[in-house]
């Protein structure tokens, strides 16, 4: 029987949209990642056939192209699409694990490379994942030697299209003072109501200055 032919909530695909990836057998998520079969076959049987052929599903992630190229059913673009998903889990596997942050400090010691030694004021973006690890990291805003707007809407934005469960602020003071001014206590007030009405955790917002750093209260 052809994939398409099948009830809706047996077919790989939209299981997988509707499911997760998890909820998928071996033979299911290769089918998804084959797109079709050949000739009488489905994507399914392919893709028994293509774990048949190698052994197991570790033999298959370590297989070179042109050895699929022999099962019947699988050309140079199945091969190369197979072989191309398994080296990027490879590679995902291979990247250093993510920089977390777990206390005031890891904060601090994140955002303070982009903020010592400026002549200007800047506001810097930590954004994380549920666990602490850091998602995205960037400079929010940039104004002049003693100002920069804190963008509470863009801030938000940002962090909820990073995915992010919980973010930090950190701004410089280029003229070397560690004390908020009333402006900082504000935006600071505005950042927390803003985080809880969306669901997401403001960790701290810091001033940072070459001397050292100081969080700013809540």
């Amino acid at each position: 029987m052809r994939v398409k032919d099948l009830p809706k909530g047996d077919r790989p695909r939209e299981r997988l949209m509707a499911s997760g990836a998890a909820a998928l057998a071996d033979r299911e998520l290769l089918a998804v990642l084959l797109g079709s079969g050949f000739r009488g076959s489905s994507a399914l049987d392919l893709a028994s056939q293509v774990i048949q052929h190698c052994g197991d599903l570790e033999a298959l992630s370590r297989s070179e192209p042109h050895r699929l190229l022999t099962v019947p059913g699988i050309g140079p673009a199945k091969a190369a699409r197979v072989s191309a998903a398994f080296h990027l889990v490879r590679r995902a596997d291979a990247w250093p694990e993510r920089e977390q942050i777990n206390s005031t400090s890891d904060l601090a010691h994140a955002c303070a490379p982009l903020l010592r030694d400026r002549a200007q004021e800047r506001l810097v973006l930590v954004v994380c994942d549920i666990r602490g690890r850091v998602l995205r990291r960037v400079v929010l805003s940039e104004g002049g030697a003693d100002h920069t707007t804190v963008p509470i809407r863009e801030v938000i934005t940002e962090v909820l299209t990073a995915g992010g469960a919980m973010f930090g602020l950190a701004h410089n003071h280029p003229g070397g003072s560690l004390e908020p001014s009333v402006a900082d206590l504000e935006a600071t007030a505005q950042l927390l109501a803003a985080a809880e009405t969306v669901g997401v955790r403001l960790l701290d917002h810091l001033i940072i200055v070459d001397a050292g750093w100081r969080r700013i209260p809540t």
